[in-house]
């Protein structure tokens, strides 16, 4: 569990520079210059990731459960993941609807797809690992719509065409990855037990 800990403290912590240190990572970046921090914060990200995935495996191999979730929470689980896709896409989809309207649907992204998780999965270490992205997601969203407002920031409309293309997308990106990479990446299929 301590690799885990330790992997989830390196990897969001890296993504929270803006949120809880921006003077000094925008001093930093002065100092540094644009590809060495760049180059710096890729290579203490996937430090982080990497640590994490490693630390995760390591924890659930321990077995500890705090609760056994329905069968039914799958369902529900999988609905959330697929709008979870959607909203990844969206992020990277230029001129959509779906990101004129909510700003940060990457961060969504992320507070869906833990969240999903979280009602799937009842182990100690699905708990700390969905929980811990979970909570960082819901003070990175209000944060990032904070500086939104205090910096008067304006997002391009979007349109119905890209719109479509984002959730046709996002629908795409989930079908392959619910029925095939997460078995092939994780080792579970998570509709392989649906009844």
């Amino acid at each position: 569990m301590m690799y885990l800990i330790a992997g989830l403290v390196l990897f969001l912590g890296v993504h929270s520079t803006r949120v809880f240190a921006n003077n000094w990572r925008n001093q930093t970046l002065a100092r540094m210059g644009e590809k060495p921090f760049k180059g710096v914060y890729s290579v203490l990200s996937l430090a982080g990731f990497v640590l994490l995935v490693w630390g995760y495996g390591q924890a659930r191999q321990l077995g500890v459960m705090l609760w056994n979730p329905p069968t039914g929470m799958r369902h529900i689980a999988a609905l959330l993941t697929l709008l979870a896709f959607v909203l990844w896409a969206a992020s990277g989809v230029p001129r959509n609807q779906i990101k004129a309207k909510l700003h940060h649907p990457m961060v969504l992204s992320v507070k869906v797809w833990a969240l999903a998780h979280l009602l799937a999965n009842g182990s100690l270490a699905d708990t700390v690992l969905f929980g811990s992205f979970l909570l960082w997601a819901v003070v990175l969203f209000a944060a990032s719509r904070k500086r939104d407002r205090r910096e008067q920031t304006v997002y391009p409309a979007g349109t119905t065409n890209m719109t479509i293309v984002t959730v046709v997308a996002g629908l795409a990106f989930w079908a392959v990855f619910a029925f095939w990479l997460h078995r092939l990446l994780i080792g579970v299929s998570p509709l392989g037990a649906m009844g």
